[in-house]
């Protein structure tokens, strides 16, 4: 892909150079809660690398989370999604960021039907794998013995527990598959998850549009609504089953907006890294589009969390800056 969307590293960076500081505190809307705009990574490799967003003085994985929470007040880490959070990291990521900064999870795949690789298992886990699930490449949740997943949902809130504590734990993003579609089995299954949550903030995003057809749009709704669960908006390529509408919608105190990137090319394609998937730099234009649905949404919500997950190079830290110029009023589109 090539053209606007894709300009390169030193385009998106002279239009973050204009906005360089608009996001670095939350962005307080008249009548309404505070915004936070930040970036769904701050350690992909494509970020990292020299010259791209971060400055060549910082070298170690401390100084890269210090200087991202200088200029955000936002992140979502993917990396839980793949393995098992552990304690001693997230304390570090407390003690490296300052006490308002805030951590929004992605919850791991057993937690959302999906499968991981059997490697990443924690060895406490690992050991206790019945045979012939522990000589299985992936596995799912419905390969465990129920004592083995109960210890994967303990190990999970464990290891999140010093964010908890430091009131940096924003929410946990439950994001379901192309294949979760709406039946009442399924929404049994994010019941008992929120329930296995009980006492943080959960947050649904769908990657199946029949949720927000015109048969079961209310429906879903008001599911997550009775549970003051947060149904997350999107703004991703549409055409697809994985398509979800750009539905605005507010289901609890907390409002969440990701934005995957519309570059439908690489939607569903396999065998590319996620930062290829959404290597995407919206224009300014269409970031516009969404700051009068955001402003209402902030209106109706305590909090809003914006994360970019077009989190190819500098794309997706320019674009949460830009949106949150356009937000504050400081720039137009």
């Amino acid at each position: 892909m090539s053209g606007p969307s894709d300009p390169g590293v030193d385009a998106a960076g002279a239009r973050a150079d204009e906005v360089e500081t608009a996001a670095a505190a939350p962005i307080v809307i008249p009548g309404g809660g505070e915004v936070r705009v930040g970036t769904a990574s701050w350690t992909d490799p494509t970020m990292t690398a020299t010259g791209v967003f971060y400055p060549v003085a910082a070298r170690t994985a401390e100084e890269r989370l210090q200087h991202y929470a200088a200029t955000f007040p936002l992140v979502e880490v993917d990396a839980t999604y793949y393995a098992l959070p552990a304690a001693s990291t997230a304390q570090l990521w407390v003690d490296r960021t300052p006490p308002d900064f805030v951590f929004d999870i992605k919850a791991h795949a057993l937690m959302t039907g999906q499968g991981t690789e059997t490697k990443r298992l924690p060895k406490s886990i690992r050991s206790e794998l019945p045979e012939p699930v522990a000589s299985k490449t992936r596995i799912y949740a419905k390969d465990l013995p129920d004592d083995l997943l109960d210890e994967v949902w303990r190990t999970f809130r464990q290891g999140l527990e010093p964010l908890a504590t430091a009131g940096q734990l924003g929410s946990i993003l439950l994001q379901y598959p192309r294949w979760f579609f709406p039946s009442s089995e399924n929404r049994a299954d994010i019941e008992t998850t929120v329930e296995r949550l009980d006492g943080w903030a959960c947050a649904v995003e769908f990657r199946n549009g029949s949720w927000l057809n015109e048969k079961n749009a209310e429906r879903t709704l008001r599911f997550l609504r009775d549970r003051t669960v947060a149904f997350v908006m999107v703004d991703e390529p549409q055409g697809f089953k994985s398509s979800v509408p750009p539905t605005i919608a507010v289901t609890s105190d907390l409002a969440l907006v990701r934005f995957h990137g519309r570059n439908a090319d690489t939607w569903e394609a396999k065998g590319i890294t996620p930062a290829e998937r959404f290597r995407y730099l919206y224009s300014r234009e269409e970031l516009g589009g969404w700051t009068e649905p955001i402003r209402h949404v902030a209106g109706e919500a305590r909090d809003t969390h914006v994360l970019m997950n077009n989190c190819y190079a500098n794309y997706g830290t320019t674009n949460a800056r830009e949106l949150a110029a356009l937000l504050a009023g400081e720039l137009s589109d």
